[in-house]
């Protein structure tokens, strides 16, 4: 999760600073928060469960973030390659986890496959769209398309996260009580209230930043505080009650 947690951040980072827009304060926040979300995730798989392509993949991602926060004019290409090797870390340790399941189908891993790769978007989205709105504390007169284009992806990843995470074997089972979550389906019910209230939250957001005055992105940024409880809640109430 802190693997992906990191991918996302720096894709949609590297995504804000392609334009040349945003100052090179924003480059080293965005690198260094999500760096030491990488170091983390290598730091756990070695502890807990190691995973020697995930964990590689951790400390490289790491090791290219926080390079690039030291020296923000590092190429913003540097970003994506450190996307692709947190991708690759993520898609191993599904590979790892599916493993020891010799029963396996092959529509079972394409399913976590996707649940990977679209988790990485959806909670680096959750992430940086929080980050960047309070960057405009920092630099007001940055264009407020910047954190719109953020917004816009989320509404477009979020039903994607939510319907793999729906699609069995997966949520819906716990919901019908097909899967007990050990509280009487407290938890399946909770889950679909995160996953329903972050797309509300968005939609929100999205109608506060058509407002033409400045308050209007603090509006929109406090939202998207809320996002990151509500979207966050969606990705690990799901991923502790399908592991």
């Amino acid at each position: 999760m802190l693997l992906q947690w990191a991918g996302g951040g720096l894709f949609w980072g590297w995504w804000t600073l392609r334009t040349g827009e945003v100052s090179g304060g924003y480059a080293r926040l965005v690198r260094g928060t999500f760096g030491v979300v990488a170091a983390g995730a290598c730091v756990a798989g070695l502890t807990i469960h190691a995973v020697p392509a995930r964990d590689a993949a951790a400390a490289l991602v790491a090791l290219v973030a926080l390079a690039g926060a030291v020296r923000p004019s590092v190429p913003v290409r540097a970003d994506l390659v450190a996307v692709a090797m947190a991708l690759v870390g993520c898609l191993a340790a599904v590979a790892d986890g599916l493993g020891a399941d010799a029963d396996v189908d092959a529509g079972v891993v394409a399913l976590g496959m996707a649940r990977v790769a679209v988790g990485l978007a959806f909670l680096g989205l959750v992430s940086d769209a929080m980050l960047l709105g309070h960057w405009y504390l920092v630099a007001p007169g940055m264009p407020r398309r910047l954190l719109n284009d953020l917004v816009r992806a989320l509404m477009v990843v979020w039903p994607l996260e939510v319907a793999l995470l729906f699609w069995p074997p997966g949520m819906l089972e716990v919901l019908t009580g097909a899967i007990d979550d050990g509280w009487g389906g407290v938890l399946g019910w909770f889950w679909a209230a995160c996953a329903a209230l972050t797309g509300v939250l968005a939609l929100v957001a999205r109608a506060a930043l058509r407002e033409r005055n400045y308050s209007a992105v603090m509006a929109a940024t406090g939202l998207t505080y809320l996002t990151i409880l509500t979207g966050f809640g969606t990705d690990l109430i799901a991923r502790a009650l399908l592991a």
